[in-house]
């Protein structure tokens, strides 16, 4: 497997679409910070990626930095990092105040269009979220800017990937049964698909996690090392493995991520130790087990070193204390399966 696949396969992504607007210029659409939002989208959820998807017209999306993206159809735009933002017709149009009818659509999950605006031309776009954990996918995440866009419409998986979508966003309007389930895998779909889309279109010369998992050697090197997380690498087998020199693999990974592949992996290793420090009740001998330490002692050394304190007072200090079966949004982490509308002055603007 792919180290981009390795790690979303990890990460147990959730999403869904929550709206879907008709809306005609002028308008304006403000998304306060996800973690605003998680609590009314997915309780529980530790964060957030939203995403809007614009079907037909034009729009706009603005960060508080005063950054902008024009968007069109077939454009994805998304926010990765939960920061606030607004969808506007045009940039320049002022923003409203709460508007009910928006909240009470998203929380009964209505996903019939909702029609506002000021009469002009006329924009149609769904939104979504993912769900993820921000710990487990930060190689990902660390590697995406404020706000991004990719188009879909270029090839047959993005044009059934949207047909798919507009027809299911029908089904669950009219409440067919099952189709929320469906809307929801396609939505994911729909997310993997757009950060692969991010990632092919990366210059050459990028580097980071993301650049690197797209180059040949150092991909598969992520892969396996992600794979096979508790496997005792040593920086030959690797090199065997993907078939470089060992000079040439650290030169090479290294001029992407920054550290050498052992490095690289050490770090790794103890990040999702300590994910299943604070998630799980499983001992730190098991622990260290499963991330590769044949003795407690050697992780408890270099977990310290890491964290600035020894396993058993970070579990103290860091354990969560909702119950993962009672919160199917919770982060869940197993390092077993890891390693494997209103009107103001002439202008509509609507504010969430």
């Amino acid at each position: 497997m792919d180290a981009f696949s390795e790690i979303l396969s990890g990460v147990k992504l959730s999403g869904a679409l929550f709206f879907s607007a008709e809306f005609s210029a002028p308008w304006c659409f403000a998304s306060p910070a996800s973690n605003t939002l998680a609590p009314l989208l997915a309780p529980g959820a530790p964060h957030l990626v939203i995403y809007h998807f614009v079907i037909d017209g034009a729009a706009f999306v603005q960060l508080p930095d005063g950054q902008s993206i024009e968007l069109g159809p077939g454009d994805i735009v998304v926010v990765p990092h939960g920061d606030p933002h607004v969808m506007t017709s045009a940039p320049g149009v002022a923003e409203a105040s709460l508007n009910s009818a928006i909240l009470s659509k998203i929380k009964a999950r209505d996903l019939r269009p909702m029609q506002a605006g000021g009469g002009g031309d006329s924009a149609r776009y769904v939104c979504g979220y993912m769900a993820c954990d921000p710990f487990l996918s930060r190689p990902i995440l660390g590697g995406l800017p404020p706000v991004f866009k990719v188009h879909i419409r270029t090839d047959r998986s993005g044009q059934w990937l949207e047909n798919s979508i507009l027809h299911l966003v029908e089904e669950a309007a009219s409440g067919r049964v099952g189709s929320d389930a469906m809307l929801a895998k396609l939505s994911e779909a729909l997310f993997v698909d757009t950060l692969r889309r991010y990632v092919a279109g990366l210059p050459e010369q990028q580097t980071g996690w993301l650049a690197g998992a797209r180059d040949p050697i150092v991909g598969k090197s992520l892969g396996l090392l992600h794979s096979r997380i508790a496997h005792p690498w040593t920086i030959a087998d690797l090199a065997e493995e993907v078939g470089i020199s060992r000079t040439a693999l650290v030169e090479r990974f290294t001029r992407y991520l920054s550290e050498p592949p052992m490095t690289y992996l050490t770090r790794w290793r103890l990040q999702l130790a300590a994910r299943s420090l604070e998630n799980t009740s499983r001992g730190v001998s098991e622990i260290a087990g499963e991330v590769g330490y044949e003795s407690e002692a050697a992780f408890n050394r270099a977990f310290k070193r890491e964290f600035g304190e020894p396993p058993g007072r970070y579990r103290l200090k860091h354990k969560r204390t909702f119950s993962n079966s009672a919160n199917p949004a919770a982060p869940q982490v197993d390092l077993r399966a890891s390693s494997s509308s209103s009107e103001s002055a002439g202008k509509s603007a609507i504010s969430l």
